[in-house]
């Protein structure tokens, strides 16, 4: 329940451990934390979208803002199935959220199969409804709809299942996200007060100016700052990954703030931390940047995530999901990991808490590869070369688009002494040939990203091919013949 004066606790809290502690609410200060060591060993992650808004299934996971937005299909579908606003709004479907088959232990023991090293669940999305319990505000997930603490059972099936959990926070766009809703007769209206499910519910700004205005208030700061500084408090996540708007100019202090106390407080915990953030909300080296539904075409001296979903059209579960094949995730990760990023896969459990066909489908096509080919991505680095051949993606967030990868396509890691060379698409003849490992300068074949390479070659093997390889090595590049092999999925040549 919401109880007085829990929120001041919180600010005098942030303040007290800032002040205290190591990190200081600086750039500068916190550019001084380290990227967390598990997230260089574990570069699969599973993202969760998992709410109210799986109660509609309808679209996308922005259902409780398009629902009120007139004229849209949203708002149609809503009235024709559900009545008008005014007698029924996005509240009402949370006793409809039940969860009854949730079981964090099944879930757990399923990203554990799929290669997955981390999990992060939306704590909190748009719609300002709370996935754990909340003494700031009663409209969470332990008071109401399935009346449990499901952030802190997921905490503990994923610990015991040796994965990390982070948690995700998209409060900050909460300011205006319900604000259609004052715009005809429906369930919002004024007054509406702090602690209420829709407050704020201010205007949507123009999309020029998302970023700037309208400026949000103290108030709302505080409320947000505390409503954080509660979430790392009561499930202590090793990452927590903030949503868009968090850009926005009035966030800044309240960001460095939070950011120093966040990393402040694992320091007491005995670990690092780290906040994973979009569009530079953060200064460079202050955290990990993410680039939402895309990701870079050459590798980067930093650590970066990509965030995707199983799904093209939503991250959350809906009724007409256009999902992409496990080839392509297999394929965006080996992509990922060469270019130093990690990969948080979202998928979108039904309102009841299973876990639909195609999300399952996909996490056992991958965890069928992580399987064999699992030490080409984890605890992996760049190679000199990242890419060979012409397939490849383009730079920047929802930049996402099917590249139809051939034979000649690799992406490279390395680890301990061996470079693994990923073909992104199987050879009907299993033969492969991998020019960044020609023997000798041949000014015809010679460009930036295909430079002889002047090491020497010793032993070379396809990961989860039982027959005998043949190989050799010449100035058009290295040989590989695997009589037999058939895969629908990426292929794995280690070299050593």
């Amino acid at each position: 329940m919401r109880e007085q004066g829990i929120q001041e606790k919180y600010l005098e809290m942030i303040e007290k451990v800032n002040r205290e502690g190591f990190y200081r609410p600086t750039w500068d200060s916190l550019s001084k934390a380290p990227v967390p060591e598990w997230f260089d060993q574990r570069r699969l992650g599973i993202f969760i979208h998992w709410g109210v808004y799986s109660v509609p299934a309808y679209a996308n996971e922005w259902y409780s803002r398009t629902m009120y937005i007139q004229g849209t299909d949203e708002f149609d579908h809503h009235v024709k199935t559900y009545g008008p606003h005014k007698e029924f709004g996005y509240k009402d479907f949370i006793p409809m959220f039940r969860a009854q088959r949730f079981d964090p232990d099944e879930w757990a023991g399923l990203f554990r199969e799929a290669g997955a090293g981390y999990v992060v669940p939306v704590a909190e999305h748009h719609d300002g409804f709370q996935m754990y319990e909340s003494r700031l505000s009663d409209w969470n997930a332990k008071d109401m709809g399935p009346e449990r603490n499901v952030l802190g059972e997921l905490k503990a099936a994923a610990e015991k299942a040796g994965l990390v959990l982070g948690a995700s926070s998209h409060r900050a766009e909460h300011w205006f996200f319900m604000g259609h809703g004052k715009e005809f007769d429906s369930d919002i209206k004024e007054p509406l007060r702090q602690g209420d499910f829709y407050w704020p519910a201010m205007p949507e700004p123009a999309f020029e100016d998302w970023e700037s205005k309208p400026f949000p208030d103290k108030e709302y700061l505080d409320d947000w700052m505390a409503r954080t500084a509660e979430l790392i408090v009561t499930c202590q996540p090793r990452l927590i990954y903030f949503d868009w708007w968090i850009q926005h100019t009035a966030f800044e202090e309240p960001l460095r703030k939070i950011a120093a106390f966040y990393y402040n407080m694992g320091l007491s915990w005995g670990t690092n931390v780290m906040i994973c953030y979009k569009h530079d909300a953060m200064a460079f080296g202050s955290g990990i940047p993410d680039v939402e539904r895309g990701g870079y075409k050459e590798p980067k001296p930093f650590r970066w995530q990509t965030d995707t979903a199983a799904a093209n059209n939503s991250w959350c579960y809906t009724e007409s999901l256009d999902y992409k094949t496990g080839r392509e995730i297999i394929i965006t990760l080996a992509d990922t990991v060469s270019k130093n990023g990690n990969l948080l896969l979202n998928i979108g459990p039904r309102a009841d808490g299973t876990i639909p066909e195609g999300d399952r489908k996909i996490l056992e096509e991958i965890g069928a590869w992580m399987k064999v080919n699992k030490e080409a991505i984890n605890g992996t680095a760049p190679w000199r070369v990242s890419t060979e051949g012409d397939g490849n993606i383009e730079d920047g967030s929802f930049r996402e688009k099917k590249v139809e990868y051939t034979c000649r396509d690799y992406r490279f890691t390395c680890r301990g002494g061996s470079v693994y060379a990923i073909c992104l698409a199987c050879p009907e003849d299993g033969n492969f040939l991998i020019r960044s490992f020609a023997s000798s300068p041949d000014p015809s074949s010679i460009t930036a990203n295909h430079a002889p390479f002047h090491g020497v070659v010793r032993q070379v093997d396809v990961l989860g091919f039982g027959g005998e390889i043949l190989w050799r090595r010449d100035p058009d590049g290295l040989h590989v013949k695997a009589p037999g092999l058939k895969s629908g999925y990426p292929v794995v040549i280690r070299i050593r």
